[in-house]
């Protein structure tokens, strides 16, 4: 068998719209990292991964290929593992929102910590963007869910991203991948189990929009 033909028994023709899609992917830590995994051997091959930061010890409870490249850039490394990826080397905050062309991608996928970049990434992009909320002090996986942005709950910082987009007058819908489960610590420990898949549901959420909308 080839690398993608069981993939293609489960998406049959839709699988083309994969191979033609055109992805940026804000953030490749511990929940972008596994959506990239995910996103690219379902046959993704057009993504552009936005990070500035690099591998060290704490990454590797939770973030892809981390132990392989302590002190690397993690755009470089995972370029190792992922050929045909586009990298960016850049801090994501609003000001580089605001300058940057989001035009050409199909879906805007974000896994950044940062509250004002993802408020401005939200008004800048909603109608393409998948946005990751909190993964972290969590240890329920099966708690992970995807919906609407303003049908959210259980998560202080999706809380937080809600109040903010209200008092800027926003009032638009874009998918959220949010935990139900309330934090069970207040320091920001994380367990893979639950970042993982918050990672693996925005790339399941991501081919599901990527097979509606092409």
């Amino acid at each position: 068998m080839q690398k993608y033909d069981r993939i293609k028994l489960v998406l049959k023709d839709d699988f083309s719209k994969l191979e033609d899609a055109k992805i940026l992917l804000l953030g490749v830590g511990g929940v972008g990292s596994f959506c990239l995994d995910c996103l690219y051997r379902s046959g993704v091959k057009d993504i552009t991964i936005v990070d500035f930061d690099t591998y060290d010890k704490s990454n590797q409870n939770r973030q892809m290929w981390s132990e392989l490249h302590e002190g690397e850039t993690k755009v470089e490394a995972l370029k190792e593992h992922y050929p045909e990826l586009h990298v960016i080397n850049r801090r994501i905050d609003e000001a580089w929102v605001q300058e940057f062309d989001f035009e050409p991608y199909d879906l805007v996928l974000d896994a950044i910590d940062d509250r004002n970049a993802k408020l401005a990434i939200a008004q800048k992009c909603h109608k393409k963007l998948i946005s990751s909320f909190g993964s972290a002090k969590r240890l329920d996986p099966t708690k992970v869910q995807v919906g609407d942005i303003w049908k959210s709950y259980g998560d202080k910082f999706g809380a937080k991203i809600r109040y903010e987009l209200k008092k800027r007058g926003f009032n638009k819908k874009y998918k959220v991948i949010f935990s139900s489960e309330e934090a069970v610590i207040k320091e920001k420990g994380s367990f893979m189990g639950v970042t993982a898949t918050f990672g693996l549901t925005m790339c399941a959420e991501a081919i599901k929009k990527i097979r509606e909308e092409k």
